[in-house]
């Protein structure tokens, strides 16, 4: 299963109408990890169909990360270092965006040429790491 990424501005009720839009499209949740990071929300969720899924919540309004992106969590001085790692292992950064900021921790969504291989280098960053849960 792959992940979707979900980043919006933290209110009341916003998981509820994701999950009402996923369910509404008979999709499934297998897993789900939430960060708020001053006032931004950031909602990974596994489910049964990615690509059906992503649609489903754009079309409810919500920016959904790309399918291929890994979105990581790290110190902001710490970017240089994570895409010299990737670099050096022969991957290809094609976009990072800023998807949350919280003090010096930056929440990042980084699309890859090779997003498996990102994801084992990546393991103790990922927002989707077990440890967040």
């Amino acid at each position: 299963m792959k992940t979707i990424v979900i980043s919006a501005d933290d209110k009341v009720g916003l998981l509820a109408d994701i999950s009402y839009l996923l369910a509404k499209a008979k999709i499934n949740i297998e897993t789900i990890c939430v960060d708020v990071f001053s006032g931004r929300a950031v909602i990974s969720l596994e489910v049964t169909d990615p690509v059906k899924g992503k649609q489903v919540v754009e079309a409810g309004g919500y920016k959904v990360e790309d399918l291929n992106a890994v979105v990581i969590k790290i110190n902001e001085k710490d970017l240089s270092k994570v895409t010299k790692q990737l670099t050096d292992e022969g991957l290809k950064v094609q976009n990072v965006q800023v998807l949350a900021k919280d003090n010096h921790e930056m929440v990042y969504s980084m699309v890859v040429d090779k997003p498996k291989r990102a994801n084992t280098l990546l393991q103790p960053h990922l927002i989707t790491n077990k440890s967040y849960y």
